[in-house]
């Protein structure tokens, strides 16, 4: 998510950047990034899906100790992500006040805007990467040698053309289409990012209806993908970007799925909807330009039972769930049911 532009936001048609930076850190290093213990940072904001991704995949498979974890204010100023929640206003780790810092060392005067997440190189204190649709997938693959004990596989070979095909499902109805439908300047253009959302969502409601999970019996990278818009779907993406022809709580077999992985550990552990609604209601102000960030709704309901365990499936497969939240990574009280 990037920071660049949030007042024409609503004002011109939206289309959401490429990533630029989008070299991959891989076992053999072939882009001259090889993985390794303590070397990378992972800025995210607790705010942005697509930044919460890794946030997942780095708990399920166990990369704390080995990934270290920077979390951004999630409210912006001009110059986009900064380190305002830690002491002094900079990251304790790469000494930065912003994260465009860290662009700037890779290069400067690049094109689009600063975006989470993002992976910097600690002793250069450049950036690596901020492929977010790549990062997730070579945390699973490329970093098995630093995974934990009892990792999930979230990217099985036997299923990864499936899983392909409905994360790019999820990816253009979904993911960004409740972004499209939001930033739409046009009546057309929302009521058809609207439609395309509701429509995607019941195809998948279908699907869930008689499984646990998107893909196979076990959690893979494609209910990462989905759970990061639902989860952010009755606390903004319902009214903020007017995705309101019914609520997530409404609808019987997606809220079951979305509470279910939200009570799995790795998921509602990563998840503060006060970072949330905070920076939706507060940055975007092209679409909320009073910046007032509304009370609603009650998030007591994502502790309640799901029952999707009747459904069979198994969430880690042949592994074991992650360990407790690391100290200092713990969500704050005011971000949690």
């Amino acid at each position: 998510m990037s920071g660049d532009g949030n007042s024409s936001l609503g004002h011109k048609a939206f289309s959401r950047s490429r990533s630029h930076f989008a070299d991959r850190i891989t076992a053999d290093g072939r882009d001259g990034w090889p993985v390794a213990a303590g070397r990378y940072r992972l800025v995210v904001s607790r705010a942005c899906p697509w930044a919460s991704r890794s946030l997942v995949v780095r708990r399920l498979l166990g990369l704390e100790d080995a990934l270290s974890l920077a979390v951004a204010d999630p409210i912006q100023d001009d110059r986009s992500w900064r380190f305002t929640l830690d002491p002094d206003g900079r990251d304790p780790v790469l000494g930065i006040r912003y994260l465009s810092e860290a662009y700037d060392r890779r290069e400067t005067g690049y094109p689009g805007g600063v975006s989470v997440p993002a992976v910097v190189d600690v002793p250069s204190g450049q950036l690596v990467t901020n492929d977010y649709q790549r990062l997730t997938l070579d945390l699973a693959t490329e970093w098995t040698a630093l995974h934990r004990p009892g990792a999930p596989d979230l990217y099985p070979e036997k299923h990864r053309d499936e899983i392909d095909t409905v994360m790019a499902e999820v990816y253009e109805d979904v993911n960004n289409g409740v972004y499209r439908a939001g930033f739409a300047n046009g009546q057309q253009a929302y009521e058809e990012a609207c439609a395309g959302v509701f429509r995607r969502l019941e195809v998948l409601a279908g699907r869930l209806a008689g499984q646990r999970y998107l893909v196979g019996d076990t959690l893979t990278e494609a209910d990462v993908r989905l759970f990061t818009t639902l989860v952010r779907f009755d606390a903004v993406y319902h009214g903020h970007f007017k995705c309101n022809r019914w609520k997530l709580a409404e609808q019987p077999v997606l809220w079951a799925y979305a509470r279910d992985l939200y009570q799995t550990p790795g998921f509602g552990d990563t998840v503060d909807f006060d970072h949330i609604k905070r920076h939706y209601y507060q940055v975007h102000t092209g679409i909320n330009p009073t910046r007032v960030v509304p009370l609603g709704p009650d998030t007591a309901g994502w502790l309640t039972p799901h029952h999707r365990e009747e459904l069979g499936g198994r969430p880690f497969g042949d592994g074991t769930p992650p360990g407790p939240v690391p100290a200092g990574e713990e969500i704050p009280v005011a971000g949690r049911p």
